[in-house]
């Protein structure tokens, strides 16, 4: 038996969506530093010390590295989502796409102290969000992207859509 959905209670798709997990080499890193550190605690010891350091470090690794992997990035009609922060299209005065060096001058020695930054170093393209709403003092915001020119078109175009 099939339901159909009202429309109202049906979301529609995100515009754009990115999750900004980690590479495969942080993950590797991370866990060859955590069994390194398992190693050096257990030097050999018998009893609890054997496997103590394993069952408590290599665990907490993966949280911790999950942990820095689950922000997630999403434009709908409306807002841009960026984890658990909101930006209702409508505030969006622009949207540049920036690569490596671009990011590196927007969130170098001249940055805005105010700017709202989600930022991850093992994602080299990020998009500088300026906004226009004169009750909030944030100038723009600085978001971590792989694909920054497909992120930068989804919000102007939810932007476009909303006026």
């Amino acid at each position: 038996m099939s339901q159909s959905a009202s429309p109202s209670s049906v979301s529609a798709p995100p515009a754009y969506a990115e999750r900004l997990r980690l590479p495969w080499w942080l993950w590797l890193a991370g866990l060859a530093a955590a069994a390194l550190l398992a190693v050096e605690l257990w030097m050999g010891a018998a009893g609890a010390r054997a496997w103590l350091p394993f069952a408590v470090l290599l665990p907490a690794a993966v949280a911790g590295l999950a942990w820095l992997g689950r922000i997630r990035i999403a434009v709908t009609d409306a807002q841009l989502r960026v984890d658990d922060a909101r930006l209702p299209v409508r505030f969006v005065a622009d949207a540049v796409a920036l690569d490596a060096a671009g990011r590196r001058e927007v969130l170098g020695v001249g940055a805005d102290p105010l700017a709202f930054v989600v930022q991850r170093p093992w994602i080299p393209g990020a998009v500088q969000v300026v906004l226009n709403d004169p009750a909030d003092p944030t100038p723009f915001w600085v978001v971590s992207s792989r694909r920054p020119v497909e992120l930068a078109e989804a919000l102007l175009a939810a932007r476009d859509a909303a006026r």
